[in-house]
């Protein structure tokens, strides 16, 4: 079997880049996108170079921003222009292979194992033609990384400081990749690196000569995973793009929704107003998947000092109507703090996961009343 030939391709400065191209007063100019101040998603949620350049961070305040770079630029989010700008590369990768993988908007993976024949059978030929016509058709630049598996290309496109091609090999990969933080590593956050570090396993090579013993008591069934992509070892395929969409079909593992509110949620009818608004949104969403959830969580964020905790619950009999998500998860929070001033909520998101699919039989509880799921399912069937 011949060696995979997989491209990691990431747009840079995405969204800073997309308002750029689309105002050309904007172009070489310090720009960040950011939430409303007013509504209280005032953080940099993206940065041009140039604002990159001035030390602007993603996730920090637009007023910790400004003092860095005076003459920042702050623009709002346009995600219709996004998902636009998205569509059209992806069907630029799709000229080139129908393995066309998207992992967010700006970042694809491609496998071009099939039909490098057709294109001069050089993968950075390859690779260097579909930078150019990003850059010529759509006027942004990307980031390629070149390997043998989907978790080595995107270390090379990450390892990348823009509109550049990376290639990672099975024999550069000790000497390229091994050195490197683990953190660089896909799938390893940061509570993931502060475990690891805690041990003394700085590096991705520290992590690829991790013993059973620490990966199973420290991380569960993750912790051999994570150490066969550090030893390059990934066999997970780069799946089919459906053009018509523009996006790759997935297997839903869980629906849910966040919200920072305007203003501090104080009381518990604050909470509830949102929890309500919330849970109708997620419950919706899985009655049009055809889906029913057995765990519900909510994840809160408090107002004063920003630090948050999540709750969850699992369910005997999987459920899809809304009075039961917005039911339980006020349940969750009123179990996990007070609801007044002093612990003033300021963000609060409510997930399902464990789904199943509503065509699929229901072990009911004994003593539940059947009849009246039913018809309540069909009364949220019908308000949706």
């Amino acid at each position: 079997m011949s060696e995979r030939v997989i491209m990691h391709i990431d747009m840079n400065a995405f969204y800073a880049s997309v308002a750029q191209h689309l105002d050309p007063s904007l172009r070489n100019r310090p720009v960040a996108v950011a939430g409303d101040p007013e509504r209280r998603s005032g953080i940099i949620l993206a940065k041009s170079r140039e604002a990159k350049a001035c030390g602007v961070k993603t996730a920090e305040a637009i007023w910790q921003a400004k003092q860095k770079c005076r003459d920042l630029i702050v623009v709002p989010p346009d995600y219709a222009a996004y998902k636009r700008y998205s569509t059209l590369a992806r069907m630029i990768y799709y000229e080139y292979t129908n393995q066309v993988e998207p992992f967010g908007l700006d970042e694809s993976w491609i496998d071009v194992t099939g039909s490098m024949h057709l294109f001069g059978e050089s993968p950075m030929l390859i690779a260097q033609e579909i930078s150019e016509r990003v850059k010529k058709e759509l006027g942004l630049t990307v980031s390629v990384g070149v390997s043998w598996n989907k978790v080595s290309a995107k270390l090379g496109s990450d390892t990348d400081p823009g509109d550049g091609i990376i290639a990672i090999t099975k024999s550069n990969f000790k000497d390229v990749a091994w050195p490197m933080p683990a953190s660089e590593m896909i799938y390893v956050g940061p509570a993931t690196t502060r475990k690891l570090q805690s041990a003394g396993y700085m590096a991705i090579g520290d992590l690829a000569h991790a013993g059973d013993c620490f990966l199973d008591k420290r991380f569960g069934k993750i912790g051999r995973m994570l150490r066969a992509f550090a030893r390059g070892e990934d066999q997970s395929p780069v799946r089919v793009m459906d053009p018509a969409k523009a996006d790759a079909d997935y297997v839903v593992k869980g629906i849910g929704n966040g919200l920072t509110a305007p203003r501090d949620l104080v009381c518990e009818a604050d909470v509830k107003a949102l929890v309500w608004l919330l849970s109708e949104s997620v419950s919706q969403r899985l009655r049009e998947s055809h889906l029913r959830c057995r765990t519900i969580s909510v994840g809160i964020r408090r107002a004063v000092d920003l630090t948050g905790y999540s709750r969850q619950t699992t369910l005997r009999v999987p459920t899809c109507l809304t009075t039961d998500v917005a039911n339980i998860a006020m349940e969750l929070i009123r179990a996990s703090q007070p609801l007044d001033e002093e612990h003033a909520i300021r963000t609060i998101h409510v997930r399902t996961t464990n789904l199943s699919s509503m065509l699929e039989p229901t072990q009911h509880d004994l003593f539940g009343d059947v009849e009246k799921v039913s018809k309540l399912e069909k009364l949220d069937l019908v308000i949706d």
